[in-house]
Parts: C-alpha cells; structure tokens; sequence
C-alpha cells in the first residue's frame, strides 16, 4: 500500500484529518483488543462517532478490519524507513531495520495477532507485509555483499528463510515455542544473519583473542 492510498477514502477521495485521527483511533483499540469480536455499533460507541463515520472508511466491518491493519503495517514501513535512511553500512542496516521491527511489533498484543491470523483477509495483508520485509533484507544482503562486508550468498534464499523465521515471531510461533519475547527473537535474528553473512575477515576480527 502506498501513502498515497493510505490517505484515500473509498471513492478515491482524500481522507479529512478527523478520517486520520479516526483510523489511528481504530488502529491502537485492535493493537490491543483485536477486531473479529466488534460489531460496528461497537466500534462506533468506542470510537464516539456514528456508523456513517464508519462506513466513510469502509463499506463493511470486514475491508475496515483490513483497512486498519494494513494502516499499521504501513505506519511500521514508513517508520522503518525513516530510521535506516542515510546509514550506509549494510550491516548496521540491518541491525537497526530488525530492531525496528521488534520496537513496533511490541504495540501489537495477542488479540490482535490472533485475529489477522484467523481472518484472512487481514492475514492477506499481513502476508503482504512480510514479504516486503524479506525483500528489504534481500536488498540489505545484496548492497552488504557488493560492499564487501558480507561474503557471497544466495541473497534471495537467506532473505525468503529470513522472512520466515519473521513470520514465526509475528504469529507468536518462534515465541511460544521458545519462551522468548519477539524483541529477544527479532535481536536473536540480527546475530543469526549478521554472524552468518560476515566475511571471514570481519568474523576474525570479531572473534578477538
């Protein structure tokens, strides 16, 4: 999704700053609550508006489901980024791009990841999500080996293995199997790619004595 989609409307029209204020309002009540469980009187009633309101978001419960989600993920895009823009060594890149992702993925509660999981057409969007983030990392790779600080890999193969192991910690896989947080998961996976991907110079020299 684009930002420029983000602001529209159905109908194509853009979206007026009580519409934005509305769906971050909506956004941050699912992060914790989830979704699949309110009616649209509900989020009317939550929300202190009329179900017009609503439907000027969306034409039905459902695409307002997938608007909201998909208006986080895209929040969690532009803020990624934001904070690897100008850092050049694709390492750090890296570092701070899976950070980023822990960081966020943290306002995200249990209700909500379990509901995107058992709707599919949220679950389409969040499918969406990961493999824009596996193609960041392939990027990430790719820039890391043509700059010499990683060695030569199959780029698309780690990245997709990546976006995996990212799916399992944003559907709480990784985690209930493990007992680990998603930002110790997210960490775990920085030093999984990074020690793996290092030349063998860059590994000595982190090796020390």
């Amino acid at each position: 999704m684009t930002s420029r989609e983000a602001l529209r409307a159905p109908g194509g029209k853009a979206l007026t700053a009580r519409q934005r204020a509305l769906l971050a309002e909506l956004e941050e009540l699912f992060l914790v609550e989830g979704f699949v469980q309110f009616t649209l009187d509900d989020l009317a009633a939550k929300t202190h508006c009329s179900k017009s309101t609503l439907y000027a978001l969306a034409p039905s419960k459902e695409q307002l489901a997938v608007r909201v989600v998909a208006h986080y993920f895209k929040g969690a895009a532009d803020l990624l980024d934001e904070r690897i823009a100008g850092i050049e060594d694709a390492r750090e890149i890296i570092g701070v791009y899976l950070d980023g992702i822990a960081e966020y993925l943290n306002r995200a509660h249990e209700p909500f990841m379990r509901d995107i999981n058992d709707f599919a057409p949220a679950r389409a969007a969040y499918e969406l999500n990961s493999r824009a983030a596996a193609a960041k990392i392939r990027s990430f790779i790719r820039k890391g080996v043509a700059d010499g600080v990683f060695r030569e890999v199959h780029a698309t193969l780690i990245a997709e293995m990546a976006g995996v192991l990212i799916e399992g910690i944003q559907t709480g896989v990784i985690g209930s199997r493990t007992g680990v947080s998603d930002a110790e998961a997210f960490t775990a996976l920085s030093e999984l790619l990074l020690g793996g991907l290092a030349t063998r110079s860059v590994s000595a020299e982190g090796g020390g004595g």
